[in-house]
């Protein structure tokens, strides 16, 4: 690799660091080509990625970047899983690290927050972005519904007291 193309991985990289939500790094050696796929493939359906960089190359791109604390579990064959989703890339590593032993977390960062493997082990089990919107319209729309359960009531309830006085006239 010659100097240009990694002055283009550190910038790639930089961006990388930059506009993700959540970063996890972990050791990768000993996982199958197959297996990386699949970590590939589950990170994209997630809306995430899987990046294996040179480590000393990753070092000189969190230089300045909000989540520069990851560079202390830069050593070894390490594999980055990131998304923009704060919650979408912890959550594939942990999924895929209960599967496969070879694959183990070593930690990462959220933002400028450091995350020790614990970490990522809690912020795998907060609800993703679409649960959580899913919720928030859900509470908007339940007063809705029963604002409109109350204002129909009434009319029902009318309806009922006049079919009961009806019933013991015709009595």
């Amino acid at each position: 690799m010659d100097r240009a193309q990694k002055e283009k991985v550190v910038e790639e990289l930089g961006q990388i660091f930059e506009s993700s939500g959540v970063v996890v790094v972990a050791h990768y050696a000993g996982l199958t080509v197959a297996d990386m796929q699949d970590l590939r493939a589950r990170a994209s359906d997630a809306g995430g990625s899987v990046r294996v960089a040179k480590n000393k190359l990753a070092k000189i791109a969190l230089e300045g970047k909000p989540c520069a604390s990851v560079a202390e579990f830069l050593s070894g064959m390490t594999v980055l899983t990131y998304s923009e989703d704060p919650v979408a890339a912890a959550k594939v590593a942990e999924d895929f690290a209960k599967e496969n032993d070879k694959f183990v977390i070593l930690g990462g960062a959220m933002g400028e927050n450091a995350l020790d493997r614990a970490g990522v082990k809690a912020v795998s089990s907060m609800p993703s972005r679409e649960e959580l919107i899913a919720s928030i319209a859900g509470c908007i729309g339940a007063p809705a519904s029963n604002i409109a359960g109350a204002i129909g009531a009434p009319a029902s309830n009318i309806a009922g007291i006049l079919s009961t006085i009806e019933d013991k006239a015709a009595a």
